[in-house]
């Protein structure tokens, strides 16, 4: 299991360079890691070195381990890479215990008792963390990963119904409470750095904003563009609603993943991306100059409407 908040995994282990030594350590500076790089760097600089990242708790498959790092196959993304060996932990009997939410706000610590000294920084929106005892003052007990002691968060952090798993069935058949839907998650990571392979609040690529953002509704959507731009229904650009999906060309990226956010003054719709041209997750509006860069238009299934 990923032991820090978030996990990057990288293409080999001689892939990071000397500045992403903050990205390797226990805990993972990822936010710091990602103040320091340019734009350019974290738009191009890491195609072809970072995969993906994953999130703490998150499952994964040793398939090889050499000179501290460790090759992993994450089923939940469908990808393989590599990670240090010190940001894995060994399932503990009790990881199975406690009812599952997912952290709601853009980013959190966990907390060695309440109110308490940090234990685990940097833990970010979509995170799925297990409730394993009642709270206290506002804070609730999380499990770790490992054979750990649980973790305090603050409550308020958590969606506030957990994440229902029928028998044979992934958590991703069910919708968080509090009426939240994916364009008000996409704005909540309005101005997010963009970073290629991520999937957290420090930083994020366009199918990675796609992937959290649905994450939190309870449905799950390919990691990556390729399958992402088949999954769902194919529907016209005139019918597309809010929470649709829009794929254009843009920065190099013909299958470029945006979430449709409404109509603007023009009638054309506005739409929600992580932009490796202007380096964050941004709001803009299609203009009929752009109509001819729209590749495809898709409606994910699953999608509930009021």
């Amino acid at each position: 299991m990923i032991a820090v908040a978030v996990a990057t995994l990288w293409a080999q282990p001689s892939a990071p360079d000397p500045d992403d030594r903050l990205a390797l350590g226990v805990p993972s500076a990822i936010r710091e890691w990602v103040a320091r790089l340019t734009s350019g760097m974290r738009a191009h600089g890491l195609k072809g070195r970072v995969r993906t990242q994953c999130l703490l708790g998150t499952e994964v498959e040793v398939l090889d381990v050499e000179h501290r790092w460790a090759e992993v196959r994450c089923p939940a993304q469908e990808t393989t890479g590599w990670v240090p060996l010190d940001q894995l932990t060994n399932p503990a009997e009790s990881d199975a215990e406690g009812t599952e939410y997912l952290v709601c706000a853009t980013a959190t610590a966990i907390r060695d008792e309440p109110g308490g000294d940090v234990a685990v920084p940097g833990v970010t929106l979509g995170t799925p963390l297990r409730v394993v005892g009642p709270g206290y003052r506002g804070w609730v007990p999380v499990a770790l990963p490992g054979p750990q002691q649980p973790g305090w968060v603050p409550q308020r952090d958590l969606s506030t119904e957990p994440v229902r798993r029928a028998a044979g069935e992934p958590p991703a058949t069910t919708m968080i409470a509090g009426g939240l839907d994916a364009v008000k998650l996409a704005q909540q990571l309005l101005e997010t750095p963009h970073l290629h392979g991520g999937v957290s609040a420090y930083g994020i690529d366009a199918p990675g904003l796609v992937w959290i953002v649905y994450r939190q509704l309870g449905i799950e959507t390919p990691r990556f563009n390729e399958s992402l731009i088949e999954t769902g229904e194919r529907i016209e650009f005139e019918d597309v609603m809010p929470g649709d999906l829009i794929f254009l060309d843009h920065g190099g990226d013909p299958r470029l993943p945006a979430i449709v956010a409404d109509r603007g003054q023009t009638g054309l719709p506005e739409v929600i991306f992580s932009s490796p041209i202007y380096g964050k997750v941004v709001l803009e509006a299609i203009k009929d100059s752009e109509l001819g860069q729209i590749t495809a238009c898709r409606r994910l299934p699953s999608r509930r409407r009021a």
